[in-house]
């Protein structure tokens, strides 16, 4: 008869792709827990090198490697909060109280029993020590595999073969003839000629961007981007320094070039009200890019939002109601500096 020492036990990761080292730490999870809750990291974003798959792809390979795991196995978006690491806990807390509230708990238990899984000598599995009302447990890395190689071996080489479950292998080679494919392919194509531009320098660069928030009567300034990387994504009026610019001379500079915004300069620089670094390694597929986004503020108008239109790196400049932002249609983390900038 199967005894579980768990409840519930959690998983968090982005599974891209979810590989035989996820597998092995799913099978643990099923063989100790009477339900298994998979958090799906990094869901509501648009596709990148990084994240090419988007949640509901995740899941659909996830479920088809375990047919027999049935309603044991859950499956649950996990947002990224990453300027805010206690909102990011914050939220695997909810999600899975949400869960196991389901759940009505046996006969003499007061609470469930809930533990976090997950591989115990890998750079991502920091988060085991996080939750510390849970018990952790720890499973060896399965021969040291990891999703980065696989990636960079699928995009760039087509190649769906590795160590994956059968079941992902053969979703990734339907996967090999869609549009989608060919557009992430051609993302990683720039990118590689991108850094070809420097990998004779003795170390790799870092890069200074600056962007530009600007917020009047509940609607945000974006452009669309013209160009790869993210053709065609939302994004921040943005770019990078120029070598004898201040950063905030560089970010009204920035600003009236992509969206011509009729707006004079000095009153521009005049409603800036933050300003803040935004430098997660990952952050842009490009290199290590540190980017400084001023927070500017402008005052309500009776005669309505200033005028704009897209120029140089923009292909269009709207104004958009805060409320119908859409994360997987903005451009790297600017979903995550809009909210830090603005709440």
């Amino acid at each position: 008869m199967f005894k579980p020492d768990f409840d519930f036990l959690v998983f968090i990761g982005r599974f891209q792709p979810f590989h035989t080292g996820h597998q092995a730490v799913v099978e643990t999870a099923l063989q100790r827990a009477e339900r298994v809750i998979v958090l799906v990291g990094s869901s509501c974003q648009p596709r990148t090198l990084r994240n090419p798959w988007t949640f509901a792809e995740r899941e659909a390979f996830i479920r088809a490697t375990f047919p027999e795991a049935g309603e044991r196995l859950i499956l649950a978006p996990l947002l990224d909060d990453t300027y805010n690491e206690q909102g990011w806990i914050t939220r695997v807390q909810q999600t899975v109280h949400g869960i196991t509230c389901r759940f009505p708990p046996k006969v003499g238990s007061a609470a469930p029993r809930v533990g976090l899984i997950g591989h115990s000598k890998d750079h991502s599995s920091y988060y085991l020590s996080m939750f510390p009302q849970w018990q952790s447990v720890a499973v060896e890395n399965v021969r040291g595999v990891s999703s980065t190689p696989l990636r960079e071996q699928y995009f760039q080489r087509g190649a769906a073969n590795g160590e994956m479950p059968p079941a992902v292998q053969t979703w990734l080679e339907t996967f090999r003839e869609s549009d989608t494919f060919q557009h992430i392919a051609s993302e990683w194509e720039f990118v590689n000629q991108y850094r070809k531009g420097w990998e004779a320098a003795p170390y790799a660069p870092t890069f200074v961007t600056v962007d530009a928030v600007v917020v009047q009567a509940g609607h945000i300034l974006l452009i669309e981007r013209k160009a790869r990387p993210g053709k065609g994504q939302w994004a921040l009026p943005g770019g990078f320094l120029d070598p004898h610019e201040k950063l905030c001379d560089a970010v009204i500079r920035e600003l009236r070039e992509e969206t011509r915004i009729k707006v004079p300069a000095p009153v521009l620089a005049g409603s800036i009200v933050k300003e803040q670094v935004f430098d997660d390694p990952y952050r842009s597929a490009r290199g290590r890019t540190i980017t400084h986004a001023f927070l500017i503020e402008l005052k309500p108008d009776a005669h309505g939002l200033p005028k704009v239109k897209g120029g140089d790196d923009a292909q269009h400049a709207f104004w958009m109601p805060l409320g119908d932002l859409d994360p997987e249609r903005l451009f790297e983390d600017h979903f995550q500096i809009i909210k830090t900038m603005i709440g």
